[in-house]
């Protein structure tokens, strides 16, 4: 493809898309010294990653770098809403499958997040709760399949947003896996796209809806909350880099956005199954 038509293409795409958030920023600066995350590590059956230790660690080192607190667990009974009300963001890093054991604990979450609770998704996450409406429409979708691990290139669409300032436009992954998702909202701020183009051993499976891009990071806002995602991150390896480590940093930076507590009148949750409420 010629590259003026792969840049058409590119705009065209994220016209449609999503409204990229160019030039915004947080209207304050973070107080890292009051923030307080959990980093969530809990999967059901089926595979797991081999990097949720060293995405641990990563966090952790942000957390004494910067000044916050991070918790951390793989225990579902943490979900209610009396210990969720502390925390500032909850970070999924590399769950998969289900990992509640209780529709209580689901309605927690939702809970949580209608109450203006900030959600971080990496990686493998978007296979989390395959099965429940809600959880996947706040993701941005749900896993579909991968490429084989290769190399491989992602286009940074917003370099101003903290999670892609320090990256450049085109960040070359020597190593990742390259995620299709499908149920995708179409109200996402993308914030970068993954290229085809770039794949070296494409798996054989035509999935054109996107063209050669597809989206690989975004936010948005979902029933009262914040959310980000980034399908970045399978090597164990990179979370000892500086680029996949300032990239989750600044995808937690923007969700919190300017800080406040928690309103959990605004929380109305009490299925899984309820509906968004409209505004």
């Amino acid at each position: 493809m010629k590259k003026s038509a792969f840049l058409s293409k590119l705009l065209l795409f994220t016209a449609i898309l999503s409204i990229v958030s160019f030039g915004k920023t947080n209207a304050q600066k973070i107080k890292w010294n009051k923030v307080k995350i959990l980093v969530y590590t809990k999967n059901g059956k089926g595979y797991i990653h081999d990097n949720i230790a060293n995405s641990v660690v990563a966090i952790q080192e942000l957390g004494k770098q910067n000044g916050f607190t991070v918790d951390v667990s793989e225990d579902p009974g943490k979900f209610t809403d009396d210990n969720l009300k502390q925390y500032d963001a909850l970070v999924f890093s590399n769950t998969n499958n289900d990992v509640f054991d209780t529709d209580a604990q689901r309605v927690a979450l939702m809970r949580y997040i209608q109450a203006g609770g900030s959600f971080v998704g990496l990686h493998s996450a978007c296979g989390t709760e395959r099965s429940w409406r809600w959880f996947k429409d706040l993701l941005g979708g749900t896993f579909f399949w991968h490429e084989p691990g290769q190399s491989f290139s992602v286009n940074v669409l917003d370099t101003k947003n903290p999670s892609l300032a320090h990256l450049p436009q085109k960040w070359d992954r020597a190593k990742d896996e390259f995620y299709f998702l499908k149920e995708m909202s179409v109200n996402l701020n993308v914030l970068a796209v993954n290229d085809h183009t770039t794949i070296q051993k494409p798996a054989g499976k035509a999935l054109d809806t996107f063209g050669t891009v597809f989206p690989s990071v975004w936010w948005h806002e979902y029933d009262g909350g914040r959310a980000f995602y980034t399908s970045i991150g399978h090597e164990k390896e990179d979370y000892l880099k500086d680029d996949l480590r300032k990239h989750i940093l600044g995808g937690i930076e923007w969700v919190i956005g300017p800080q406040k507590p928690r309103n959990y009148s605004k929380a109305y949750a009490t299925s899984p199954t309820d509906m968004v409420r409209k505004k």
